[in-house]
């Protein structure tokens, strides 16, 4: 009996020094498929390999062996002992691996429930397992339907919806200000992770120019040319507060670089125009006497972690809805599963009434030998058509009866009702 069989480590059970081992090398996705593949016990394969996460999906006859064959495997690729790693392995068996992994593609399992990279990541390694030959019908079909899980949960559920980041989360709020950030103009002071974050999340958003200033302009300059924007010298941010829109802020000065009385002179200039400051620098840039100020906004990394906090728990309540989602499938395609075992009997069936038909057809040949070739095909299809007919009721039948325990039985049943163990010479 075919066992589907995951076998893997995340973020939760394995720290990053035994993760990065197993993805410490390009190659290591092919190295896998080319072993499980040549391996007798493990009959289809998938291997996924992250930064978070390293899991093999595979049907075995053999469970305990194809286990054994997947431990020896890692050890190979990570080039530890198995001791080593063998505490921070989870296992799953058939329905419950494959509701881990609809899960893991619904990132309902990532550091970061609702993250879309995951997604993606998958489908690279189900292209790696297709090119390299490791996957078949069962994990054909399964990578498919993982694909309209996660498609499902997306559309079916906010779970993707509230930011999570403190870059995505800042623009986030720019657009409740704004209601809209098109034609808008941003000033970056401070080029670090985030500010170049943020940047690629607000360019999403249709703003209309970039402008980015640090104390070593070289650096302003190298992420200005990512974005297509204008490198400042620092000496120019006071006179940029009357014409951008956006200020963000993420420089290490620990004293304040944007002061209440430099914003006040500029409110003047700037004809009540509202402007935001996202400050997540810390400590902090922007001095918070500014936020005092008429149709002036200023939010610090508290005010957004809070409402990160927020989200999260808006993404874990999804999650419940989405995890719904996830055992309904798993129900469906466990009755998908089921039916396989009557596939043989089906083929037999649809084999025999084919050989019956071609019999018959050479029987009647000396007197249908007069007819025209469109004639002959009429009659062909017509032979097929009342076979088919024939034929679906008791499929049908097998296929409703797939999920029974006494499957077996309605199979002996069929076999010996259309004598299908008969030898095909004696038909």
């Amino acid at each position: 009996m075919t066992t589907i069989l995951n076998i893997g480590m995340n973020h939760e059970t394995a720290p990053v020094e035994i993760r990065e081992c197993l993805a410490a090398e390009p190659n290591n996705n092919k190295k896998a498929l080319v072993f499980m593949r040549e391996t007798d016990c493990i009959k289809e394969s998938i291997f996924l390999s992250t930064c978070n996460r390293v899991e093999i999906l595979c049907t075995t006859d053999d469970p305990s062996m194809a286990k054994k064959a997947i431990l020896e495997l890692m050890s190979k690729l990570g080039r530890l002992p198995i001791k080593d790693f063998i505490s921070n392995l989870y296992t799953y068996n058939d329905m419950e691996a494959v509701h881990h992994f609809f899960s893991v593609a619904s990132s309902l399992d990532s550091m970061i429930i609702g993250e879309p990279q995951i997604l993606g990541q998958i489908k690279k390694a189900y292209a790696e397992a297709t090119i390299n030959k490791s996957s078949g019908v069962i994990l054909n079909r399964l990578m498919h339907r993982t694909f309209h899980v996660a498609k499902k949960v997306r559309t079916e559920t906010e779970i993707c919806e509230s930011a999570v980041s403190i870059s995505y989360a800042a623009v986030e709020l720019a657009k409740k200000i704004f209601y809209t950030l098109e034609g808008k103009k941003v000033l970056f002071i401070g080029t670090g992770e985030m500010a170049e974050l943020a940047a690629r999340h607000l360019m999403k958003q249709g703003i209309s120019s970039i402008r980015i200033a640090n104390r070593t302009f070289n650096n302003a300059l190298k992420l200005a040319a990512l974005f297509d924007g204008n490198a400042i010298l620092f000496e120019e941010i006071d006179s940029q507060l009357s014409e951008v829109d956006i200020v963000l802020t993420s420089t290490a000065s620990p004293q304040y670089i944007i002061t209440y009385e430099q914003v006040k002179k500029n409110i003047r200039k700037r004809r009540n125009s509202p402007l935001f400051f996202i400050d997540i620098a810390v400590p902090r840039n922007v001095q918070p006497e500014v936020n005092n100020l008429e149709n002036i906004y200023v939010y610090d990394i508290d005010d957004l972690k809070g409402i990160i906090r927020t989200n999260m728990a808006q993404r874990q309540q999804e999650a419940v809805k989405a995890d719904r989602i996830v055992s309904q499938e798993v129900d469906k395609f466990e009755k998908w599963l089921k039916t396989l075992k009557v596939v043989p009997t089906i083929i037999s069936l649809r084999r025999k009434a084919d050989i019956i038909m071609q019999a018959e057809f050479q029987k009647s040949y000396s007197a249908l030998k007069e007819l025209s070739p469109a004639q002959m095909e009429t009659i062909n299809i017509l032979t097929k058509s009342i076979v088919e007919k024939l034929l679906n009721d008791p499929i049908l039948y097998l296929k409703d009866k797939a999920d029974r325990k006494i499957l077996g039985n309605y199979l002996d049943m069929t076999r010996n009702l259309f004598n299908l163990d008969k030898d095909e010479d004696e038909i």
